[in-house]
């Protein structure tokens, strides 16, 4: 909690040296074009970049997959898009990261491994969505299988059952 406000507080204070020393460099004018021109990249890249992954997250939901990796490329997006509208170079900077493919990919890789995001990112692309529902119901261990009575201390109630849809 005192690193987000440490961050809350020092990110601010840098973004305002940094355009400080920018704008006595390259001038106060120009400095301002350059944060509108580098909001209006953003806000292009944003939209073609969300429009691609919503492409394959409707993609991967039509095979019947688990759209994981599409998700959290989707919320890197939106960091991404919110750094870019907020006004400073070094917000630019990682927003960018955050909407630029390799980097994003790049990055969501990172935090994967780091196991600040837990997901199925990364597993083969064979994952059904019906597959890795079964396998996590019938991996817990209070699950026997079908037929077999189950017998719960009432704190787990399981609804066993079947359906089909009829049109």
């Amino acid at each position: 909690m005192r690193f987000l406000v440490f961050l809350f507080i020092s990110i601010p204070i840098v973004e305002m040296w940094v355009l400080i020393e920018v704008g006595s460099a390259i001038g106060a004018l120009s400095t301002i074009g350059l944060v509108f021109l580098t909001a209006a990249v953003g806000l292009a890249l944003l939209r073609q970049q969300g429009i691609n992954t919503l492409l394959k997250v409707n993609a991967r939901m039509e095979r019947g997959e688990l759209p994981a990796g599409e998700i959290l490329e989707g919320v890197m997006l939106a960091v991404g898009g919110a750094l870019l509208l907020t006004p400073g170079f070094i917000t630019d900077v990682i927003g960018f990261c955050c909407l630029l493919p390799f980097t994003r990919k790049a990055l969501v890789a990172i935090l994967l491994r780091q196991g600040v995001i837990m997901s199925g990112y990364g597993r083969s692309s064979h994952t059904n969505f019906q597959d890795s529902v079964r396998t996590h119901v019938h991996s817990q261990s209070d699950w026997k299988s079908a037929g077999e009575e189950q017998q719960h201390d009432g704190a787990n109630n399981v609804i066993d059952g079947d359906f089909r849809r009829e049109e």
